[in-house]
């Protein structure tokens, strides 16, 4: 359903640090990076789709986030979930909601949301029902 997502940056180092350690602890990896433009993607390690990039915007006006706008990102787990919330405040994030069940969505849903350093606002969750160990 989706290509690509662009997220529009005005400081892209910082920006580049705070989204490679909260995409890798949700199994993506690194597609893309061009410093000069500046602008990175990453995307999950069997599909070459769909892609999650970040950049400067085309027009080089300065990059804003938007109210009522946000991107969920799909973790593998609920683990995932955690460690992908706290690397995001280990690395400039605010939070904006604590790991954890939301069932007013549904009864396995695990979730965490946050900004990034510039304050766009993303969801990291799992739908998943916590697996039994036998």
């Amino acid at each position: 359903m989706i290509s690509h997502t662009y997220i529009g940056i005005n400081n892209f180092e910082p920006a580049f640090a705070f989204y490679s350690k909260v995409l890798s602890a949700l199994g993506l990896e690194l597609k893309f990076q061009e410093r000069d433009k500046p602008w990175a993607g990453w995307k999950a390690p069997d599909a070459p789709r769909p892609l999650f990039l970040i950049g400067r915007p085309y027009d080089s006006n300065p990059a804003g986030h938007g109210d009522g706008q946000m991107i969920a990102l799909l973790a593998p787990d609920r683990a995932a979930v955690d460690e992908a919330h706290a690397l995001a405040l280990a690395h400039g994030g605010a939070c904006e909601g604590p790991p954890g069940l939301r069932p007013h969505y549904h009864p396995d849903y695990y979730g965490a949301y946050f900004r990034d350093p510039e304050g766009n606002k993303l969801c990291v969750c799992c739908h998943d029902p916590v697996q039994a160990i036998d």
